[in-house]
């Protein structure tokens, strides 16, 4: 498995990532012997980053990790997890509720110490609370050693790339904004690489935008966005490929020319982790990406934001 370094001292980590919302139950019912295991195969195939939260599955997705890592050396993963986000429409960035969260998200996990906290999807939380409260935290547990890096996750950009150069952060996670589709995480990345941050692609099928099925109901894009995927998929299919793994490849094997250390993708199967690990390997086939992407060519980096649809991400 390819590595990368996660920060100037870091340790190496998988250029592909075990999401661990899948973990959850986020979208299909997963049993504690399926959990554990995809992420011994993960592990077993090099895969050592982990990325989970709180908000996944109400706990139980770290719940289920941790007792998936029982008897595995702390130094062979490197783990991730969340603060802030408690519900779909519940955000807490105070102190007390990140010190909180921390102490059960360890328990919950069965570790000592997170080698990255991140603040979750902080456009939605009260900013007061995250500059006062969440950030300072975090900053004392990195210097008390109890976390190893801290960061924040999000969708927007702008706020993410100007918390993580204002407020001595470590790591970016930006989700569905390095995609076939959205490629302006690409520039963001850079920077904050030359920086020293270290920047986390998630979400690289766009939340499922980019697959044959199409993405749920509640997914924000535009009908224009969607429209084009679904050309996509089926100028895919025509040409006998699949859109859904085309994606992959794109947002995995050029994620280092962006300035993305790491890919997190949700994986609750091995079938999904070898399919993963298949399109991080496989040379893209030309033709088919140019199909894919001559139909997404009208849409490109137009994101929800710029281009608001009928749907609306949870907590949204």
């Amino acid at each position: 498995m390819i590595s990368n370094r996660l920060g100037a001292d870091g340790p190496l980590v998988s250029v592909l990532a075990l999401g661990g919302a899948a973990l959850g139950g986020v979208y299909d019912e997963v049993s504690q012997t399926q959990a554990d295991a995809v992420v011994a195969a993960a592990l077993d195939a090099g895969v050592n980053l982990i990325d989970v939260a709180p908000y996944y599955g109400a706990t139980r997705a770290e719940t289920v990790l941790g007792a998936a890592l029982r008897g595995v050396a702390r130094d062979d993963v490197v783990l991730m997890t969340k603060v802030g986000r408690q519900g779909d429409k519940s955000w807490d960035f105070t102190r007390d509720a990140v010190l909180r969260s921390l102490d059960e998200s360890r328990a919950r996990l069965g570790v000592d110490r997170i080698d990255v906290l991140q603040c979750h999807d902080i456009e939605y939380g009260d900013r007061r609370q995250l500059l006062d409260g969440a950030l300072p935290a975090l900053r004392d547990l990195r210097t008390q050693g109890v976390v190893g890096r801290i960061g924040v996750t999000g969708y927007d950009l702008d706020l993410l790339e100007t918390i993580a150069l204002t407020e001595g952060i470590d790591t970016v996670m930006a989700y569905c904004t390095y995609t076939l589709q959205d490629q302006r995480l690409a520039p963001v990345a850079r920077r904050l690489a030359e920086r020293g941050v270290a920047v986390f692609n998630a979400s690289p099928l766009g939340m499922g935008l980019l697959t044959v099925q199409g993405p749920p109901d509640w997914h924000p894009a535009h009908d224009r966005v969607r429209d084009a995927a679904m050309e996509a998929a089926r100028r895919c299919r025509t040409l006998g490929g699949d859109l859904s793994f085309v994606a992959l490849q794109f947002a995995l094997q050029t994620a280092s020319e962006a300035g993305v250390v790491s890919t997190i993708v949700g994986m609750s199967q091995t079938e999904i982790l070898r399919r993963n690990i298949a399109a991080l390997t496989t040379p893209i086939d030309p033709e088919i990406l140019a199909a894919a992407r001559s139909a997404l060519a009208p849409v490109e980096n137009l994101g929800w934001d710029l281009l608001p649809g009928g749907g609306g991400k949870a907590g949204a």
